[in-house]
């Protein structure tokens, strides 16, 4: 269930349980399978939604959980996940805000800045972690081939920059103005308790892949932006 939209009370529940029951049952189906054919890594990918938000705090791996909504929904999902069967090797990948050509949040944003609109949401100085769609195929694969990787990793850029920044750049990689913010209540109007998500953000950063000597293609928004900019028409999803 998308979490960008307006939030009732049963939203809030079918997002959570859409995280939390497939998750159960793939760990299910490993632990009832017999050791000589049961997988040897299981990657569980949840969100960085688990920090909760923060202008001023930065957060790592070994950073506690958030008291909000989403940070209640990744705990939850996390805790699901870890019941695998100790035999398996498990990584937990929280994922940032991607970056790529076939959706997600630019596929929102690019419209606007086609019709010289685009800007930063509310005040542009919430922290927006992100990572080119590309980064995160080349982590999760390192995940699955290599037996280092374990435990939680953030899946986010080195370099996470202001909403007011990330938006300044899509609109030099457009050859558009960022002129046009979006006020608070508008978003608020729109979403609902949902807002949150764009509203609030989080300066995430990926310790334990730098420690791992992950290498990035795209460790910075600039180059992300263009990249995927000149890859062509984006599509929603």
């Amino acid at each position: 269930m998308p979490i960008s939209t307006r939030w009732s009370s049963e939203v809030k529940k079918e997002i959570k349980q859409s995280r939390v029951n497939v998750t159960s049952k793939v760990v299910d189906l490993i632990n009832r399978t017999i050791s000589s054919t049961r997988p040897s890594v299981l990657i569980s990918a949840t969100a960085i939604g688990y920090y909760g938000t923060s202008e001023t705090q930065v957060f790592d791996e070994t950073s506690s959980s958030g008291n909000d909504y989403l940070a209640e929904v990744c705990r939850e999902w996390e805790t699901k996940a870890l019941e695998v069967d100790k035999d398996v090797r498990f990584v937990l990948i929280r994922i940032g805000i991607v970056l790529g050509k076939d959706g997600g949040a630019l596929a929102k944003m690019i419209p606007l800045f086609m019709m010289f609109a685009g800007g930063p949401l509310g005040s542009g100085k919430q922290w927006f972690s992100w990572i080119h769609v590309d980064d995160l195929v080349n982590l999760i694969y390192e995940a699955l081939r290599n037996p280092s990787y374990k435990g939680v990793i953030n899946g986010t850029a080195p370099h996470p920059v202001r909403l007011s920044e990330m938006c300044d750049q899509l609109g030099q990689a457009m050859g558009r103005p960022s002129w046009l913010p979006v006020p608070d209540f508008a978003v608020k109007a729109i979403l609902g308790e949902g807002a949150t998500i764009v509203l609030e953000g989080k300066k995430v950063l990926p310790v334990k892949a730098k420690e791992l000597g992950f290498t990035y293609k795209y460790p910075f928004v600039k180059d992300a932006l263009r990249d995927i900019v000149s890859s062509g028409s984006i599509q929603a999803y």
